[in-house]
């Protein structure tokens, strides 16, 4: 059996879990998620807590087992707590800036590159070279977040772009110099 799906999921205090009819909704101090999941699982809220069951044992059943247990918690900890994914820009002249709801990044292009705010998703630009994506749907946090990485990836001969906070990126050599032929 599924170790991961088997665990219960804990409702903590000023959530509500309800099921209705292979729809899951979560409501919290942050918001409002609702998720459709697979008619196969079963799901049940009791005691404070979500169970996640599955009918057999066939390959198809205990793939989705934890996997529904995963996407529900994840439901649960983006009411609470909230997801952040946090971005790093490096590079000379290279900065970020948010004016209204939108964030302004300079990457070295000869135009400034615009990123509207999505629904649901917050931007907040501490410092120019530092990005953080906040927001309670995890999917989406992770997703704009690799839009916004995506408007300059980090190259790997000098490291400039914009990189996860954290992110390692191996450098590569440069062209060889002029050496014996």
């Amino acid at each position: 059996m599924s170790r991961i799906g088997r665990k219960p999921i804990v409702i903590p205090a000023g959530v509500e879990v309800s099921v209705n009819d292979h729809v899951v909704t979560v409501k919290g101090p942050k918001g409002t998620l609702n998720s459709n999941i697979h008619p196969m699982m079963n799901v049940k809220v009791e005691n404070g807590e979500v169970v996640v069951t599955r009918p057999n044992d066939e390959k198809q059943a205990r793939s989705l087992h934890g996997l529904t247990r995963t996407l529900i918690n994840n439901m649960v900890e983006g009411v609470t707590n909230g997801f952040k994914k946090e971005l790093e820009i490096q590079g000379v002249g290279y900065r970020a800036a948010k004016q209204g709801n939108t964030l302004v990044l300079n990457l070295g292009y000869s135009h400034p590159v615009n990123v509207p705010e999505v629904d649901g998703i917050t931007i907040d630009v501490p410092d120019p070279l530092k990005i953080v994506i906040n927001g309670i749907d995890k999917q989406k946090v992770g997703q704009f977040a690799a839009e916004v990485r995506e408007k300059r990836p980090p190259e790997p001969y000098k490291g400039k772009g914009i990189r996860y906070a954290g992110e390692f990126v191996a450098h590569k050599e440069g062209k060889a110099g002029k050496g014996s032929k």
